[in-house]
């Protein structure tokens, strides 16, 4: 089985998400035409599905193989891919290479940090990988989970935020060697005042930020504000659009195709191109259910004793004024229809952004 090969889709989910491609991207037939680029890549996140479906029918082909991914998303008329590259020989760099040139597009690689100095060995030939494949950046996390959910007390954040701070520190001499642009994504971990010290603190020009547009609305941050103060770190974009609704113990968030959510995307977007106008943006859009912030609870409270109830009130009236037309509910549905929704949310979010954004 090759990527390249439109066979590779389900039957049933082949012919409906092709029917909804074809209408996001304006064509008749896409199954024969190629569809409008956007410039916006995909976050291989995106289509866990669609990998996890043709798996199960070829176990040897994998979607998130850096060129399979490439390919496809240049397939659904994406601008370029994030995907964790690993190591590659000097025949697969060169064929993401040429393969990008000729259809002019681009690529972030995907790394996890050094867990300690025996990672290193590991952790350096990736970002190797990264330079010779001429990546706009590398994405990375550097603390396990969602804040609310992985940690009891302020105390264990700070201890996580310390070994954080060691891991970015092993990095420096590797990424400045390499000239590669290590990005740390804002990952619901966190806040905006505490990732500012950390960029600060390390004051290394290969070392900035992956802003993910929606993730620390879920910290209580000013859903725009975080944005602004973060840009000036940039080197690689998670763009996405959210729905919220509120719920009892705080409120939900579920990413949704863009320009269908709770978020002004036209003012993200201006915001980005503004403070850097050269930045390429990946689209994260993970078709699943709905997220719980339950920032009504002792628990959540228990990692941000100090931060101000004018946070938690902003954040909540915030909720309530752009609550949400609706919430995609996949975990009951069938593998097939996951890859259906999967592909028309892609899609959507791939036209949106040609048409509304110029992206």
């Amino acid at each position: 089985m090759t990527n390249d090969s439109l066979e590779a889709y389900p039957t049933l989910t082949r012919r409906a998400a092709l029917g909804a491609v074809a209408a996001a991207m304006g064509t008749v037939a896409f199954a024969t035409e190629t569809p409008k680029r956007s410039r916006l890549g995909l976050v291989a996140y995106n289509c866990a599905f669609r990998r996890k479906w043709m798996q199960q029918r070829d176990p040897k082909f994998d979607l998130f193989e850096p060129l399979n991914f490439l390919k496809h998303c240049c397939e659904v008329g994406a601008g370029g891919m994030q995907v964790s590259l690993g190591v590659l020989d000097a025949a697969l760099v060169k064929a993401l290479r040429d393969f990008e040139d000729e259809h002019r597009l681009f690529i972030d690689g995907i790394v996890n940090p050094p867990k300690d100095e025996a990672d290193l060995v590991r952790f350096e030939a990736e970002i190797r990988t990264a330079s010779e494949v001429g990546v706009q950046a590398v994405r990375t996390v550097v603390m396990p989970g969602r804040r609310y959910e992985q940690f009891k007390s302020l105390a264990e954040v700070r201890e996580a935020e310390a070994k954080a701070l060691r891991m970015l520190e092993l990095t420096v001499p590797i990424v400045t060697r390499h000239r590669v642009r290590l990005a740390v994504e804002n990952h619901k971990d966190q806040r905006i005042d505490e990732r500012l010290a950390l960029y600060k603190h390390l004051s290394c020009e290969f070392i900035g930020a992956t802003i993910d547009t929606g993730n620390s609305f879920a910290l209580l941050d000013d859903p725009y504000g975080a944005i602004e103060a973060l840009t000036p770190y940039a080197f690689t974009v998670h763009f996405k659009d959210q729905a919220l609704r509120e719920y009892e113990q705080g409120f939900l968030l579920a990413d949704i195709p863009l320009g269908q959510g709770s978020f002004d995307m036209k003012r993200i977007a201006a915001i980005l191109k503004r403070a850097k106008p050269d930045i390429r943006m990946m689209l994260e859009l993970i078709t699943r259910d709905p997220l719980k912030v339950p920032c009504l609870t002792d628990k959540f409270w228990a990692t941000m004793p100090h931060v101000s109830g004018n946070d938690l009130a902003r954040t909540l009236r915030f909720v309530r004024e752009h609550p949400a037309k609706s919430l995609q509910e996949v975990g009951s549905m069938s593998l097939d229809k996951q890859v259906e929704l999967e592909d028309a949310n892609i899609a959507a979010s791939v036209k949106y952004a040609r048409e509304e954004l110029a992206l």
